[in-house]
């Protein structure tokens, strides 16, 4: 049989035809972008939102205008002429740990371009640190009803009280860094970001010192309880490992009070002017406080007996690891510049009834003064300030 043969199908096995135009429904996915008729998107928006390709989006939005479906805004903007009629946006709460953080800065970022990109309306609160906020913001995104909630809170003492208050009010949510009780985990795997930065400081060490350190200091965030602090867990272990003696070396463990810069600046200002090593061992739980660390042992006139581990790979670490001999010797990078995208989806996907995994663990990579350029090159481009707008 050719390919111009046909056999006629039996009654009841006659295959339904489509009438399907598939350039109209692509037509039709752009009109629906627009939320209101005053919103203004450009070819990038409009392509993010309908998953076209941009010279496709182009061409459809170029026909809309002729048609007068839509109209210009601007040298780049669209904007639709017709109002039309959809179901209802998913709404989503996200309560940010606090705005004094850059990883978390970067996180409400990216999550912002995500939403919008997604057609999602965000409504954002600030934890602040605080337990007596985080419970106040859980009722807030209760009483606006939003479908589902990004809660990023490290108090481990309210956690189930917080997930209480969706369970019961039936608000599916997502934790973010710390686990909460019924809720889809999103974040690091914190004993094996710490081993990768523990087992990097011994091997620094045997590198660099011709004797073994005299002391490690851990500086950890005591009110997340053990699960952020798994991270200074594995940094021990890590050292154990590699190090001879490593497990056995004298270790001063702070409270940074939620990971704070000011906070660990104090603290490790006290602890040498107490102990003044000349090998001390310094593994933080976020790159905020290993740069504290890091100026006080500058200020007290001994960067060079310390090695200190970050953790998050934030822009202010890959600066400060691009300075020659500098004593931050590594950081574990998470990139979070890349979560929003992934927990938009993750929060559609539930939405949606889509399976979903209970933890979803980010990408680890290993930072040093050896590896950062090739890893972020272009942090550079991204400073330099733009000519024009």
């Amino acid at each position: 049989m050719t390919k111009h043969d046909s056999v006629e199908p039996e009654e009841g096995s006659r295959r339904k035809r489509s009438y399907t135009i598939q350039s109209v429904v692509r037509a039709v996915d752009i009109l629906n972008a627009f939320t209101t008729t005053s919103e203004i998107l450009d070819l990038r928006v409009v392509a993010a939102r309908t998953g076209l390709h941009k010279a496709t989006a182009f061409r459809l939005l170029e026909t809309l205008v002729e048609t007068r479906m839509l109209e210009r805004a601007g040298k780049q903007g669209y904007r639709s002429s017709i109002q039309v009629s959809r179901s209802r946006r998913f709404r989503i709460g996200y309560a940010s740990q606090s705005n004094l953080l850059p990883f978390t800065a970067t996180v409400t970022d990216g999550l912002v371009v995500a939403a919008n990109a997604a057609n999602v309306d965000l409504l954002i609160a600030n934890n602040e640190f605080s337990p007596r906020i985080a419970l106040q913001n859980a009722d807030k995104f209760i009483a606006e009803k939003v479908d589902l909630v990004v809660d990023s809170q490290i108090n481990v003492a309210v956690a189930a009280q917080i997930a209480a208050k969706f369970s019961d009010a039936r608000i599916p949510f997502i934790a973010l860094d710390i686990p909460h009780p019924g809720a889809v985990y999103f974040g690091a795997d914190n004993y094996k970001a710490g081993r990768m930065a523990g087992r990097h400081l011994a091997k620094w060490a045997t590198r660099h010192w011709k004797a073994n350190p005299e002391q490690l200091i851990l500086l950890g965030v005591d009110v997340a309880g053990s699960l952020l602090n798994a991270r200074l867990t594995g940094i021990v272990d890590g050292i154990g490992e590699l190090l001879p003696g490593g497990r056995n070396l004298p270790t001063h463990h702070y409270d940074t009070k939620g990971g704070q810069f000011e906070a660990t600046l104090d603290l490790v200002r006290k602890h040498l002017r107490r102990k003044r090593p000349e090998r001390a061992l310094v593994g933080a739980v976020n790159d905020s406080t290993a740069l504290a660390a890091l100026q006080a042992f500058r200020e007290a006139g001994l960067e060079r007996a310390c090695a200190i581990a970050g953790q998050d790979g934030s822009l202010a670490a890959r600066e400060e690891m691009r300075r020659s001999s500098s004593r931050l010797v590594c950081s574990v990078a998470y990139f979070p510049e890349t979560y929003g995208a992934q927990i938009i989806q993750l929060a559609l996907d539930i939405l949606r009834r889509k399976p979903v995994a209970p933890a979803v663990f980010v990408q680890h990579e290993l930072l040093t003064p050896e590896n950062v350029n090739k890893i972020y090159p272009n942090d550079a481009w991204m400073k330099r300030a733009p000519d024009r707008v």
